[in-house]
């Protein structure tokens, strides 16, 4: 490592669908965690790595902040609200709105809260990230500037477009300028701490939002039951489709969870059609992240209420926040 290798934990805080995940994806140029554009997208913490000559930074993708009703929700939010007060800085993701909202204000308390706490000394960076800059005109992007920064100190205010990359440049100044002097935490090569299995879940999730109607993706969660690849088969390569070795092979049985018997019949489709649509576009996220060809069958199950089960919320994934 260089003299003056800068490194740390960057947490992506802010409300439901303002853009951190494409943020996140677009800073670290490939995609890890999943976005669309209903609410409640990310559920977990996600971290993804940038290494370079300047330093490593750990990008903390967390759950949006938002109004908890059950207790999924409220696992995402404490993992969100843990995140913030764990991290070297934050990035406070906002969208160019005319007003601070309930939910805005509740996310600026609690990054009083971090800057106030005794065993921090005021020493978390803040930095106000607008994301959607390209919706905007530059006066009214300026009024935005000037309301937050009515409302909190912040130690830098970055404009960017998660879409289209503009200011990516600059914002990453900001980030290796703010952060401290510390080790490599990952490899140089390593992309993200996600187990392949929960990136594969979380690609047929993602399948699942963008096809289903709005009142059930939030009540759907997906399993791995196997994941198994072709013995004597090489990977290939997804783009042109030519094999490498072999003609590379996955097998992958995932079950969608869903909450009504009702929703069960939704998913599948008339004859089967939603769930070959939700198939065939998650297998070529998947095939596209693993470099295999992928043998993708699907299952859908009904767990009644299971958002608000404390035992099937640890068997998908959520375990509580203080215990990760």
């Amino acid at each position: 490592m260089s003299e003056g290798f800068r490194s740390g934990f960057v947490a992506l805080a802010g409300r439901t669908n303002v853009g951190k995940s494409t943020l996140m994806n677009r800073l670290i140029g490939q995609k890890i965690a999943i976005t669309c554009n209903k609410p409640q997208t990310t559920r977990t913490r996600i971290r993804t790595i940038l290494t370079e000559e300047r330093g490593q930074v750990i990008f903390v993708d967390t759950p949006g902040i938002h109004k908890a009703k059950t207790k999924l929700g409220e696992y995402m939010v404490g993992v969100a609200e843990r995140t913030m007060t764990e991290s070297d800085l934050i990035l406070y993701l906002i969208e160019p709105s005319e007003y601070i909202g309930p939910g805005d204000r509740h996310i600026l308390d609690l990054m009083n809260a971090v800057k106030q706490a005794p065993d921090n000394n005021g020493k978390t960076p803040v930095v106000l990230v607008i994301n959607k800059i390209d919706t905007v005109k530059k006066e009214e992007l300026a009024k935005v500037i000037a309301m937050y920064s009515a409302e909190f100190d912040f130690d830098a205010v970055v404009p960017v477009s998660a879409l289209n990359g503009e200011n990516e440049k600059e914002l990453m100044d900001v980030i290796f300028k703010l952060l401290p002097e510390g080790p490599m935490y990952y490899d140089e090569d390593e992309l993200t701490d996600q187990p392949e299995r929960q990136i594969v879940a979380e690609l047929i999730r993602e399948s699942a939002l963008k096809a289903l109607s709005d009142e059930i993706p939030h009540g759907i969660a997906v399993g791995i039951e196997t994941m198994k690849e072709r013995p004597g088969k090489g990977r290939y390569n997804g783009k042109t489709g030519d094999p490498e070795g072999g003609s590379g092979f996955f097998d992958i049985e995932a079950t969608i969870v869903c909450e009504r018997d009702s929703h069960k019949g939704i998913i599948i489709g008339k004859q089967g059609s939603m769930l070959k649509k939700i198939g065939t576009g998650a297998r070529l996220q998947i095939e596209a992240l693993l470099g295999y060809r992928v043998n993708l069958q699907l299952f859908v199950k009904v767990k009644k209420d299971w958002r608000d089960s404390d035992f099937l919320l640890k068997n998908y994934g959520f375990a509580d926040p203080s215990d990760e």
